[in-house]
């Protein structure tokens, strides 16, 4: 029967940074005896203080009693060099990312471990079915990738490569759930989960600034506010520095044999090469600078009431944003006569839709309006305090600024976005979605766990599977099939499973590939 490691069994740590100092206190904490190696001595000293004050700080804030914090502290020691790992049960490496030091490593631990010992590593990029590769077993070989900072992540993914045994990725998942972690099964593939769904994140506020749609600050204050996001995509990218992000986006490319869905950003590029990496040099797409002043989004100025609003047919989408509609103390009716889909209401001369992949410019073509303007998607029309506006080059300024008034009375704030295909949180959720769908689709993860993964690991309001069944998977697939026409680009190709979900009028969650017998 498959148990997780017991308490009294000594877990080996490899690489004294700071992710391997986090793993290192998670396993102590839990109650383990767990030795630390680093080729640095000197590293392995500072970790060991680290560690020592990190513990000490929770028990100060009452988040572990004192006795437990010392206990936690007096189970690690420092090891002289592999050898002292003999008797681990469990050896987690987190060194450097690079295939042949991590081959190294495990080709010598196999001479002095155990044959029962479990080996783990935290590679986020790299193949573990490689690592693994030049192994006399490689069946025991697993990958545990914790978040960082591992104490505070709950995020743990379980990798499995072409010769990980069964008994091996249960053992690594079962023992991060007892130590207090959410982990979640994945396949060895480029990115496993986190890294590879959370690509388009990045990706599409860069195209969206690379179209000069809109500035850095506007586009994180949609997100957040809109999106519910913790931080929008420049603020984020600052915070985890160019380099890293960048480094992580080539290495998915690559990995991906250039899938275009994948492409790097040349504006990223350009930051890492000014070596402006964000908040640890003090310059990304924010100056950091004491005395620099936060760049504020584009708010539009207060404009003049509209004489009256007629709402569309009721959407699931933007129900929400028509009842607020209604409660502005407006002129507002229900009569708008009008089958136009997407229509959220007719506003004195203006048509007000929710965007749906295509420029507000091709919609006013389409539908044979002059005046169309278009709002971006918002998880929640309900609460959110802010929404993108954009309009079609036909549209007069009269007929987009009667629309600006009718939201700013339903206490909405607008930020202006130049007419591109698809807006802000729109095209980045349907790309999230999309992801999210071939992963399952390619048996990375199972749909439950991708969404717990996405929560967990990058702090997202809601699964991308969850996001498409709350809203209609139909809302994101018309979405993408419209920014595919636009671009002519194999970006935005529709994945397989989201197609099918699509036409059998099915939700994602729970979606299940069948397997071959």
């Amino acid at each position: 029967m498959k148990t997780a490691l017991d308490q009294a069994c000594v877990v080996g740590v490899i690489g004294a940074g700071a992710m391997g100092a986090g793993i290192a206190q998670v396993a102590a904490t839990a109650g383990h005896p767990v030795v630390l190696f680093d080729i640095d001595a000197q590293a392995v000293e500072r970790a060991l203080t680290g560690i020592a004050a990190a513990l000490t700080r929770l028990a100060d804030k009452g988040r572990l009693s004192p006795d437990a914090a010392q206990a936690a502290i007096a189970r690690i020691r420092a090891a002289v060099g592999l050898a002292d790992l003999r008797d681990a049960g469990l050896v987690i490496e987190a060194v450097a990312e690079r295939l042949d030091i991590k081959q190294k490593i495990f080709g010598d631990l196999e001479g002095i471990v155990g044959e029962q010992c479990i080996l783990a590593t935290n590679t986020s990029s790299i193949s573990v079915t490689a690592i693994g590769a030049s192994l006399r077993n490689p069946a025991r070989l697993v990958g545990m990738h914790f978040f960082n900072p591992a104490p505070l992540m709950a995020l743990v993914e379980v990798v499995s490569g072409l010769a990980t045994s069964e008994e091996a990725a249960q053992r690594a998942h079962l023992t991060a759930a007892a130590w207090g972690k959410t982990p979640v099964h994945a396949k060895s593939t480029p990115g496993f989960i986190v890294n590879r769904v959370a690509r388009p994140f990045y990706a599409e506020g860069l195209r969206v600034l690379t179209e000069q749609a809109a500035d850095p600050a506007s586009i994180d204050t949609v997100m957040r506010d809109a999106g519910q996001f913790r931080m929008g995509p420049f603020e984020l990218m600052d915070l985890i520095g160019h380099d890293v992000n960048f480094a992580v986006t080539e290495s998915v490319f690559r990995a991906y044999f250039y899938d275009r869905r994948f492409t790097p950003s040349l504006i990223q590029q350009e930051l890492v090469s000014a070596g402006f990496l964000g908040r640890k040099t003090g310059r990304g797409f924010y100056d950091y600078a004491a005395q620099a002043a936060k760049p504020a989004a584009t708010i539009e100025a207060p404009a003049s009431a509209p004489r009256k609003i007629r709402l569309g047919k009721p959407e699931k989408p933007f129900m929400p944003l028509q009842e607020r509609l209604s409660r502005s103390g407006l002129d507002v009716s229900t009569d708008a006569d009008d089958d136009v889909a997407g229509l959220v209401a007719k506003i004195d001369d203006a048509v007000l839709l929710l965007t749906d992949g295509r420029t507000a410019t091709r919609r006013a073509c389409d539908i044979g309006r002059d005046n169309v303007v278009l709002v971006d998607l918002a998880l929640d029309f309900a609460t959110t305090k802010t929404l993108a506006l954009t309009r079609a080059l036909q549209c007069s300024d009269a007929a987009y600024l009667a629309v600006v008034g009718a939201l700013q009375r339903s206490s909405y704030a607008v930020v202006p976005v130049a007419d591109t295909a698809g807006m802000v949180l729109m095209r980045t959720v349907a790309m999230l979605v999309n992801e999210a769908a071939d992963a399952v689709n390619q048996g990375v993860c199972t749909a439950s766990d991708l969404d717990l993964a996405m929560k967990k690991g990058v702090n997202y309001p809601l699964g991308p599977l969850d996001w498409a069944d709350s809203m209609g998977v139909e809302l994101f697939y018309r979405a993408l099939v419209n920014l595919a026409g636009h671009y002519g680009e194999d970006r935005y190709r529709v994945s397989p499973l989201l197609a099918a979900h699509h036409w059998a009028g099915k939700p994602l969650r729970g979606a299940a590939v069948p397997a071959i017998a």
